[in-house]
């Protein structure tokens, strides 16, 4: 849940706003970006944990929580609305985090603008081979269907849902991503055309990727950090056991420590 004081504003983007939680503070920034069908408000429990020590903001993706709606006729790039965000906010050379489908964009974000960024934290990334037009038109109608059943459903019958899904997460972990899901926009699945290997090769700042395990559902398998790290010497990677995708979710502990230790000066 939202912490005392923690503040709201939009930032303005092309084609609309982007909406962002902030806890304030002195300490340096970090740049929170959530993964698909989430809002920035997911990112809660950590927010919290993190504010004695950093300014925290967390973004709503562009088709997620109070930010501008998707289109299907135009193809957006998150990247790009990260970096309108944080120069919006005028923001110098953040730390800048994600997850998931966040993850991928904050990646490009900071592989297109090395110099802009302190720090990189990749939370299981989207680090996939792209398909084919008819494969992702094949993914975009299930999504779509998705989160049509989403509309149905009220947010108690989400949460409940949650709950059994997934018992092993924080009672804290649940209000945002039941509220998620229904502001969620049926066109904001995302489209690749870039390969991961070329948003990746050309980051500057220390990066750590940071992934569950593979029998859970991770994304990033041993083949996939092992590549990573080869494409870029700066990239570092560490298994959190007893995580799949949602690593912070189902090791708070674990994924909390390798964040502080990665970010330790």
């Amino acid at each position: 849940m939202p912490g005392s004081g923690w503040s709201v504003g939009a930032a303005r983007v092309p084609g609309g706003d982007l909406t962002y939680h902030r806890t304030g503070g002195a300490g340096p920034t970090l740049v929170l970006s959530h993964g698909l069908t989430d809002n920035g408000l997911c990112w809660s429990r950590f927010a919290a944990e993190m504010a004695p020590e950093f300014d925290v903001i967390m973004i709503d993706a562009r088709g997620h929580g109070g930010s501008a709606r998707t289109s299907a006729e135009v193809v957006t790039d998150p990247a790009r609305d990260i970096g309108e965000l944080i120069a919006s906010l005028g923001l110098e050379r953040p730390i800048v985090i994600g997850h998931s489908v966040g993850a991928r964009a904050t990646a490009a974000y900071a592989n297109a603008y090395p110099d802009k960024v302190r720090k990189v934290i990749l939370e299981d990334p989207v680090f996939l081979p792209l398909i084919d037009a008819e494969a992702a038109a094949v993914r975009r109608a299930k999504f779509r269907s998705q989160v049509a059943r989403f509309q149905e459903m009220s947010e108690a019958d989400i949460l409940a849902m949650g709950r059994k899904d997934s018992p092993g997460w924080h009672d804290d972990d649940f209000p945002a991503w039941a509220a998620a899901k229904r502001q969620v926009d049926p066109e904001a699945f995302p489209h690749y055309a870039t390969p991961w290997q070329a948003q990746v090769d050309r980051i500057v700042a220390p990066t750590l990727v940071v992934h569950g395990e593979a029998r859970l559902g991770s994304i990033i398998t041993a083949a996939i950090a092992d590549e990573a790290r080869a494409l870029n010497p700066n990239i570092r990677t560490v298994e959190i056991t007893g995580a799949g995708h949602n690593v912070r979710r189902e090791n708070f502990e674990g994924f909390l420590a390798a964040v502080r230790a990665f970010l330790r000066p």
